[in-house]
């Protein structure tokens, strides 16, 4: 099936959407901001090798700076390769096979960790910095659906059902491991570390397999028309152009893209750390620290749909303004966390506003593209690029200020700097304000 075959808003094909995001989001939730980082910061801590920093490749760094040094890596390849891979796919009709490619990647990295101890360091981090670029590939691509498969009208509504999805999804993938992991008795588990490992190789195959539904219902694209009876190289250099091109005339996306870097600076690094800033600062239980991502998990579908129905009163920009100011409150509260009920109380925050702000973001950019657009994945990777990118500073500032200083809770609000950039810069998107609320209303 291609483009030109679908309906919009055709709620099997948008269930179909969302399925990608219920398949991925086990990555995201169980190796960047649970078990792996927990099980990480385990085997690489002085409690359990007598000293903070681990030897990789003959170098001796700081085990969270090395992680965090490691996903900036896997973000910055990504933002180098999505321009050209997206072009590609557009150019040539490959849509869909794109997907795929980084799917395959992504969740056959995850079940390579399954042979991730401390003395397979460097095989863990190649394998953890693999899964991530699978996942940002994917991502891209499955962003580049919305405006495909819903009407602009539609479009906050969708978005939100597509986090929704991923929420609810690696929630429940989470839970499962939650059960090896906190009773591993029950299944006569003697070795400590398998239960996480068991996680990863879990996540790999959830991710896989659950993928299969969206890749059996999402259309492939029309190649493009522009650029035919050239070479593969030509014909990509050709669509890169041309997208290129239409972002520089489209004032909104021109405005929109900058504030969404320093808000994504902010809330990507904050999603990644949280879990390890609660093991070292606040020395919580393992337990507690899942616990905690679940709640943010399940949160963040309240906020989702919380920001769709603000948008339709106060519009798109008003609302992205009013949460950027209250992420700002959140990396200053962080400075100051001494107890565990202060941390569940900043995570229940977290929750509400990381599921707002990412959902209303994807919507918001796909509304500001012309409707009549087909060529959507070269589009979108600039939003997916400056969203990564956003990450590549975020986690280098924020794992560079604790390699200086020591002192986590200092890379912690360092961020609120990011959330005030990104705050005034969406001031001069307030003039889109009205366009976009009444987009939603039509």
């Amino acid at each position: 099936m291609l483009l030109k075959d679908i309906k919009k808003n055709d709620q099997k094909l948008i269930r179909s959407w969302a399925m990608f995001d219920w398949a991925n989001s086990a990555y995201n939730l169980v190796i960047t901001s649970t078990i792996f980082p927990i099980y990480y910061i385990t085997i690489t801590s002085a409690k359990y090798t007598g000293k903070e920093t681990v030897n990789f490749f003959g170098i001796e760094v700081i085990n969270t700076v090395l992680s965090n040094y490691a996903l900036a890596f896997a973000y910055l390849i990504m933002v180098l390769l999505l321009p050209f891979l997206s072009s590609f796919a557009d150019a040539n009709g490959k849509k869909l096979q794109v997907m795929k490619v980084f799917t395959y990647l992504g969740a056959i990295a995850c079940m390579g960790l399954f042979f991730f101890k401390l003395d397979t360091l460097e095989w863990g981090i190649m394998c953890f910095t693999l899964a991530a670029m699978g996942y940002i590939g994917g991502v891209a691509v499955n962003n580049s659906y919305l405006p495909v498969i819903a009407s602009a009208d539609h479009q906050d509504r969708v978005s939100a059902k597509g986090f929704a999805y991923g929420y609810v999804g690696c929630v429940t993938i989470q839970l499962i491991c939650f059960l090896f992991v906190l009773k591993p008795e029950w299944f006569n588990i003697t070795d400590s570390s398998f239960p996480a490992r068991l996680s990863f190789l879990l996540v790999g195959i959830w991710w896989l397999g659950f993928s299969m539904i969206p890749f059996a219902k999402l259309p492939n694209n029309n190649p493009s028309t522009h650029a035919q009876g050239i070479s593969v190289f030509s014909r990509v250099r050709s669509e890169f152009y041309s997208v290129w091109m239409q972002i520089k005339v489209n004032k909104g996306i021109k405005r929109f893209l900058p504030a969404y870097f320093f808000n994504s600076v902010g809330v990507q690094t904050i999603m990644v750390v949280a879990t390890m800033f609660g093991q070292k600062e606040l020395d919580l239980a393992q337990d507690s620290l899942i616990i905690t991502i679940i709640l943010i998990q399940l949160v963040a579908i309240a906020g989702a749909f919380m920001m769709s129905s603000l948008a339709k009163k106060l519009g798109n920009i008003v609302v992205l303004m009013i949460v950027t100011i209250l992420w700002v409150g959140i990396c200053i509260s962080a400075y100051y966390l001494t107890s565990e009920a202060q941390f569940y109380g900043l995570a229940f925050m977290v929750g509400l506003l990381m599921g707002g702000i990412q959902s209303l973001s994807r919507s918001t950019y796909s509304k500001l593209l012309p409707s009549n657009m087909e060529d959507t994945t070269a589009m979108f990777s600039f939003y997916d690029i400056t969203e990564k990118l956003g990450i590549v500073v975020g986690l280098v500032s924020f794992a560079l200020i604790e390699q200086i200083t020591f002192n986590i809770r200092l890379s912690a609000v360092s961020l609120s700097f990011f959330f005030i950039l990104g705050f005034i810069l969406l001031i001069r998107m307030l003039k889109f304000n009205d366009s976009l609320k009444q987009v939603t209303h039509d």
